[in-house]
């Protein structure tokens, strides 16, 4: 790579490294894991920088290696050895947390229980509020699939948090 190009792809990455882990960690829940998936895509665009025609797409690029090595470790056969258990272990929570706090908290860990292509769908469109037709290129489908996506993952949102609040209350709504 010439030197243009790496002093490129120096400011890219300082400008966006911050952007890129929130968007990591959005898609895997786990700081660490969030690291390396960021380590991974860096180090993959890095060796193809010299062959991106817009400078804006960069961006885009980097989303989409991401998204995609991210849908690779679940598609691994180790990580298919991995079960959920029935309860989570206890979390210290601050004592000024608020009620807002709560409500996120326990959305995002609904969020959390999507499969990997309806939550990176969620991630992207209302996480990190990119559009359908920007979504799609990050996920390499087309708007469709992003708004079929997103729909079902809502539906499935909204189906369990019913249950959750039917299951707090002992009864129906």
């Amino acid at each position: 790579m010439n030197s243009e190009h790496e002093a490129r792809f120096c400011e890219f990455v300082a400008a966006r490294q911050h952007a890129l882990l929130r968007t990591a960690y959005l898609l895997t829940s786990d700081h660490h894991a969030a690291e390396d998936l960021v380590q991974t895509a860096l180090a993959k665009a890095y060796l193809s920088w010299h062959k991106l025609r817009e400078p804006a797409a960069a961006d885009r690029y980097v989303r989409r290696i991401m998204v995609n090595e991210n849908t690779s470790l679940w598609r691994r056969a180790w990580k298919r050895n991995e079960h959920a258990t029935e309860h989570l272990p206890e979390r210290a929570v601050a004592a000024d947390a608020t009620h807002e706090v709560d409500t996120r908290d326990e959305l995002w860990a609904l969020v959390q229980t999507l499969p990997p292509r309806q939550r990176a769908a969620v991630v992207l469109r209302y996480y990190e509020d990119l559009s359908e037709a920007d979504t799609a290129a990050a996920l390499g489908c087309s708007v469709g699939n992003v708004k079929s996506q997103t729909s079902r993952a809502i539906a499935a949102l909204r189906g369990r948090t019913e249950h959750a609040a039917t299951h707090v209350t002992g009864g129906t709504r």
